[in-house]
């Protein structure tokens, strides 16, 4: 009886872990929400993302920090702003999204929210403390 309990676990887990997945695509880790998934990538996945081209970045801390400092390009769509409905800087749910913030929390509630909402292409890389590469101040 032992071995065949065993054996069901086994094909159980099994089973789960091929419905399920278990790798990530692009090196960062996937995080589903009820609607889709977003993934975690490091500062420089997303710089090389930058620099392919045709990434949007989006700066979800609010106006004030924005113009303190922010990546070149990046839109502002603060995350107080993202509700129920798309944003409207946002149009397009197959476009490339970088998200970040200023310590990694609010880009992750937003890169949850956008992945809820639709969105396809999510990447959290996390706050602009952690950015090492160039900033710009004001509205750019």
């Amino acid at each position: 009886m032992k071995k065949k309990g065993r054996a069901l676990a086994a094909a159980l887990l099994g089973s789960l872990l091929a419905l399920t997945g278990c790798g990530a695509v692009g090196g960062g880790t996937a995080s589903s929400t009820a609607v889709g998934e977003y993934h975690k990538i490091s500062p420089r996945e997303a710089k090389e993302r930058m620099e392919a081209g045709g990434a949007t970045v989006v700066d979800v801390r609010t106006a004030e920090e924005y113009g303190e400092s922010h990546i070149p390009g990046a839109v502002l769509v603060p995350l107080d702003t993202i509700g129920s409905q798309r944003p409207t800087a946002l149009p397009d749910t197959g476009a490339e999204l970088l998200i970040y913030c200023r310590s990694g929390v609010r880009s992750k509630a937003a890169a949850e929210q956008l992945a809820a909402l639709g969105y396809q292409q999510v990447y959290d890389f996390g706050g602009i403390i952690d950015w090492p590469y160039e900033t710009v101040r004001g509205e750019e």
